[in-house]
């Protein structure tokens, strides 16, 4: 592949940084493609947490293909970090292997890094250019710069649902509705996100596990239950597995200390009507460096976590067919004006198999 410009290198760089999409928690998913006279001496991506970052990578493989990259053109989706932590400063890296132009498709948001990456490059003489592709490489990396902005993950609440919104018969009865290809859809959304979140009524009437399968990950999402009094049955399948968060308003020594027993973690987060304080759980996920939540829940907690303002986007699958009389997606309202309804923005919308799939985003008020 030859590259000709800027777009071209960032374009090819973003491609590698979503094969990490999946697998760099909490740190953000980079890519990072080293061109010479356009042809391409080494290419990489975020490791797992405490593995190399892009720049290394695409340093070690220009290596291992031999090439000499001093005087070279590095294109990164993200700023290079200049800080210690897992690992040591890519900054350093690229500084040391004497590149000759680094350009930048956004600014790191954290503000152990925010500007100093390309402002040390700079001041080793390396040309720096910030500002190609930012929009897709935001995108790509929108729980990060959430959670490094307002503290708190970004909120994707997924639902599938008939062509007139139902989500189940009127006896509860909803599998499936949509087809195979959105199913497997869904569980690529759930692969990217760091939570997969519901409540005790999905818990108690479905029984689920809460998992990814069918997509390639290096690790499970972290099941989270929102179970106010912790109702939860000891042998409900999303307990099984990895270790669950499980979030309460009522304290219950004795169900605390089963759960903990059998390794779960036990939250007490109540709001002054003795209910969970979804707010602060989202604050207490970013505090635990959680990117994106993933929700998959009934309509009561749905509509509770969007009149919260905890919800920043929803992915909904709507299916050709009608249910008449059903469930619903979210329980909202009854709204006695059009000026109270929720606000949204179709972000992307795109036929998956036979149905729909809808990406919208919540709007301020």
């Amino acid at each position: 592949m030859q590259i000709e410009n800027d777009i071209d290198g960032m374009t090819l760089a973003l491609k590698w940084a979503a094969k990490a999409a999946n697998d760099t928690a909490p740190n953000p998913r980079v890519g990072c493609v080293i061109v010479r006279d356009g042809c391409i001496l080494g290419a990489g991506h975020t490791q797992p947490p405490g593995q190399a970052h892009a720049e290394v990578g695409a340093l070690r493989d220009a290596a291992a293909r031999g090439h000499d990259v001093r005087g070279a053109t590095a294109y990164v989706t993200l700023e290079p970090c200049n800080h210690f932590g897992r690992t040591p400063p890519c900054s350093d890296a690229l500084v040391r292997a004497g590149l000759g132009r680094v350009v930048a498709a956004i600014e790191d948001p954290n503000p152990l890094v925010a500007g100093q990456g390309m402002a040390k490059l700079a001041a080793h003489g390396i040309d720096i250019s910030v500002g190609v592709l930012a929009e897709q490489a935001y995108e790509l990396n929108i729980g990060f710069f959430s959670r490094m902005r307002r503290g708190v993950p970004w909120v994707r609440m997924k639902t599938a649902a008939s062509l007139d919104g139902g989500t189940a018969l009127h006896n509860g009865v909803s599998q499936w509705i949509t087809g195979a290809e959105a199913r497997a859809d869904g569980h690529a959304w759930r692969a990217r996100a760091g939570v997969i979140l519901t409540g005790i009524g999905t818990v108690n009437s479905d029984d689920p596990q809460m998992s990814v399968r069918g997509v390639d990950c290096a690790r499970q999402p972290r099941r989270v239950v929102v179970d106010s009094r912790l109702d939860i049955a000891p042998d409900a399948r999303i307990l099984g597995g990895e270790p669950c968060w499980l979030v309460a308003a009522r304290p219950n020594a004795a169900r605390v200390a089963a759960l903990r027993a059998a390794g779960h973690e036990v939250w007490l987060l109540p709001n002054a009507d003795g209910k969970v304080d979804l707010p602060a759980l989202m604050r207490e996920l970013g505090r635990r460096e959680i990117n994106e939540v993933h929700v998959e829940a009934g309509s009561k907690l749905n509509g509770s976590l969007i009149r919260e303002g905890c919800v920043d986007e929803l992915l909904v699958y709507l299916a050709p067919c009608l249910l008449g009389t059903a469930q619903g997606m979210f329980s909202l309202g009854p709204y006695d004006r059009l000026a109270q309804r929720q606000q949204l923005a179709f972000h992307q919308v795109q036929q998956i198999g036979a149905d729909v799939r809808i990406l919208a985003r919540l709007l301020a008020d």
